[in-house]
């Protein structure tokens, strides 16, 4: 299937949420009609009937609800699935509870990466990574550990081309990333940050935006002291499941974009990450990024993990909490 083919067939989806109104929620449901939909927690997996509800209900609480992207890809991964991937963020006016989350009365943003599996011309699956916790922190209601880095509304790209027109280049950008993530699954297991040779593939200037509770981080010491160094020292034996999980790599031009579910399996063993003590729990990550490649190096990479299932893993009811918070 070409990418164009691909994306026109999600393209309903995103203009019904571009320009959501009474009848949006049809639309929604039809494109959505033969998929398994993955939402976020607290969703869990649905069918388009579920995920009609779901919108239906932020719609009620977010009743100017807008999608906006600023990327969108399409590409096949090496099992041969075509797949799109949207990058952007939902806006509104905060209207009324979502979540039990409280209204602020004001604009709210939340950051997506949502991915489309296509089969003849039809969406048969989605992943959809929501920053609910983002939302949480525009509401005052965050109940957990602030983020070490940046919580911000994330920006698109800095050459904001990420909607295409996307040139050639796939193959290389693709190669690359995959070799950065084998380069960074050698530490600490075959020694120290060394081993991961950042400086090779990380541009000097580089932009990581993590999820709400890890934050942006900005070069590649604010990666490491940010995210890097206490993730790895919590989990360190991260990348010792890779074989038991499911990886869904694509790319088009100079982006690249994955997608499990889950994707991540490790032990939480040790202080570090998210300000939790350890708790001995083999816990999954559903990481949802894309990347942008500049000149063989990587600028900009957009990760969202569901830390809501994160922490629900790790005996965390999120939701609690910030009732009692708010």
């Amino acid at each position: 299937m070409e990418r164009a083919a691909a994306k026109a067939t999600v393209a309903p989806f995103g203009q019904a949420l571009y320009d959501f109104e009474a009848g949006s929620l049809d639309v929604i449901e039809r494109v959505l009609a033969q998929a398994v939909c993955r939402m976020p927690e607290p969703f869990g997996t649905m069918d388009a009937a579920g995920a009609r509800a779901v919108f239906a209900e932020l719609g009620e609480a977010w009743p100017d609800l807008e999608r906006r992207r600023y990327i969108s890809i399409s590409g096949t991964d090496d099992d041969g699935a075509v797949w799109v991937g949207d990058a952007g963020y939902y806006t509104a006016t905060f209207s009324q509870p979502w979540l039990d989350i409280p209204p602020t009365g004001r604009t709210v943003h939340m950051r997506f990466h949502e991915f489309f599996r296509i089969e003849g011309n039809r969406v048969v699956e989605t992943q959809f990574g929501w920053d609910i916790p983002e939302v949480m922190v525009q509401a005052d209601a965050w109940p957990l550990a602030p983020s070490l880095g940046r919580d911000w509304c994330v920006p698109g790209p800095a050459t904001c081309d990420g909607l295409g027109p996307h040139g050639g280049g796939a193959d290389a950008a693709k190669a690359l990333i995959l070799d950065m993530l084998i380069h960074m699954s050698k530490h600490p297991a075959e020694g120290g940050p060394e081993v991961m040779e950042m400086d090779r593939f990380w541009h000097p200037k580089m932009h990581w935006y993590g999820p709400t509770g890890i934050g942006t981080a900005r070069g590649i010491e604010g990666f490491r002291r940010h995210h890097q160094i206490p993730f790895l020292a919590a989990m360190p034996d991260r990348g010792s499941y890779r074989d038991t999980m499911g990886y869904h790599f694509f790319a088009e031009g100079d982006y690249v974009g994955v997608t499990g579910w889950p994707n991540m399996k490790q032990t939480h063993s040790d202080p570090g990450w998210l300000g939790l003590p350890p708790t001995g729990k083999l816990i999954t990550l559903k990481s949802l990024d894309f990347w942008r490649v500049e000149n063989g190096m990587i600028r900009e990479n957009w990760v969202l993990v569901d830390l809501i299932d994160v922490y629900q893993q790790l005996g965390i009811d999120v939701f609690e909490r910030m009732r009692e918070l708010a």
